[in-house]
C-alpha cells in the first residue's frame, strides 16, 4: 500500500487510489480478500453495512489527505466509481 506521504502528493496516480480502495476494503471486511474484490459493485454488495462503509470513507479520505463532504459518497454506485471519484477529488 502507497504511504501516506506518497498518497498527499498531488500527482498520485489513479493505480495506486485504486490499490489503496482495494486495501482499505480489505481491511475492514477481512472476509474479503482484496483480489476478490469486484469494482463493479457497490460496497453494499461486498457485504459492507452502513458502518463499514463510513469507515472505508473516512480510512479513504484521511489517507489521502482530502476533504470531501459525506454526503457526496451516497451517490457512488460501485468501487470503481469510488475510485474514480477519490482520484478527481485528489486531482481537483
Amino acid at each position: 500500500m502507497p504511504t501516506r506521504s506518497e498518497l498527499g502528493r498531488e500527482d498520485v496516480g489513479r493505480e495506486d487510489i485504486e490499490k489503496l480502495v482495494h486495501d482499505t476494503i480489505a481491511s475492514i471486511l477481512p472476509g474479503l480478500p482484496a483480489g476478490a474484490i469486484d469494482s463493479g459493485r457497490h460496497l453494499k454488495e461486498l457485504g459492507a453495512d452502513s458502518v463499514d462503509r463510513v469507515e472505508i470513507i473516512m480510512a479513504l479520505i484521511d489517507h489521502l489527505g482530502i476533504e470531501a463532504d459525506m454526503s457526496r459518497f451516497s451517490e457512488i454506485p460501485s468501487v470503481d466509481g469510488l475510485v474514480q471519484f477519490l482520484w478527481e477529488e485528489k486531482r481537483s
